[in-house]
């Protein structure tokens, strides 16, 4: 099954996407230009077969254990001592099943620690943990330790670390979807040019949380051309990936209003790559209020509709999670 995008070491990370093996007829006309020998045909029910089977898998992948839909709160602390489980006099309520007093966060420069009280089983690879300290997402290897049918993590943005709670039966995980998509358009699977910047920029992008940044690399923006009319977007690198998030016409209605995640291929030794908008889709914070998405910065707003990938629905998100 393909990954689901996640945020570890602080880079978003690609799903695997359909094989780009399918050439539109905007692209075909290209290569037919280069050599009338050498246009393959495209297969529009192979490419509509691919994108569909790409879309089963992000469902799959959103309601994974690891997915986001099991993501249940996300708390930020400053330096200190909080108390945590299930109990309401708690500093940290954790909802769903728990013990009433877990153990307690003892937060400083270097990060969380997590003290467990005696007697409750807390685990961590397993094996009973009863004093850690959690290293977070952006460390090669982050800590997730388990109570029952919940998980946590410890998450740094910037210079604040926050603690995300986990619920293995999550109860919306169980009325979730289906996913709301625009109809396939191929004629929106674009070639694109990258134009590198001098060099390669760390960009300030906002997210939805006040006050928190994201900060990639970019190498330069990447043009195309959609409806006979120029567009550009500035690219994130991501891997061997290029990242985009964009916003257009449609987000004020149809998709989600921060902006949509796309990834391409990073380009080749002629700069070119595709941009494929049916890939479109929402980020995690479309689903809950426990992510810390990036959004669309204003130069990557496109002034069009770009009717094609993942449309925003309201009722499948959620905010806060009943007990069960």
């Amino acid at each position: 099954m393909r990954r689901i995008p996640s945020l570890t070491n602080g880079v978003w990370h690609r799903p695997n996407a359909p094989a780009a093996r399918c050439l539109t007829p905007s692209e075909r006309s290209d290569v037919r230009d280069q050599d009338p020998r050498a246009a393959p045909a495209f297969d529009q029910a192979a490419y509509e077969a691919e994108v569909l089977e790409w879309r089963a898998g992000r469902l799959d992948r959103l309601t994974a254990p690891m997915g986001y839909l099991t993501q249940t709160g996300l708390f930020w602390l400053e330096a200190g001592t909080y108390s945590f489980g299930a109990a309401a006099d708690n500093d940290v309520v954790f909802p769903g099943d728990a013990a009433p007093v877990i153990g307690s966060f003892v937060v400083d420069t270097n990060g969380i620690r997590m003290v467990v009280v005696a007697g409750v089983d807390v685990r961590s690879d397993e094996q009973s943990v009863s004093d850690l300290q959690m290293l977070d997402d952006t460390t090669p290897t982050p800590a997730l330790v388990t109570h029952r049918t919940l998980a946590w993590s410890v998450v740094q943005r910037d210079d604040r670390f926050g603690v995300r709670l986990r619920d293995f039966e999550n109860p919306f995980l169980s009325t979730f979807g289906p996913l709301p998509y625009f109809d396939i358009d191929s004629t929106l699977r674009v070639t694109a040019v990258l134009r590198p910047y001098d060099e390669p920029r760390v960009v300030n992008v906002g997210t939805v949380i006040e006050g928190l940044g994201y900060h990639p690399t970019s190498p330069g923006t990447v043009e195309f051309e959609i409806a006979g009319e120029r567009y550009d977007l500035e690219a994130y690198e991501s891997g061997d990936s290029l990242f985009f998030v964009f916003g257009d016409a449609t987000s004020r209605d149809d998709t989600y209003g921060a902006g949509r995640f796309l990834y391409a291929d990073a380009p080749g030794s002629d700069g070119m790559t595709i941009l494929d908008f049916n890939l479109a889709y929402s980020p995690p914070c479309a689903f809950n209020d426990f992510s810390t998405c990036p959004v669309a910065s204003p130069r990557n707003r496109l002034p069009i509709r770009v009717e094609a990938g993942e449309k925003y629905n309201e009722a499948l998100h959620y905010a806060a999670v009943p007990a069960h």
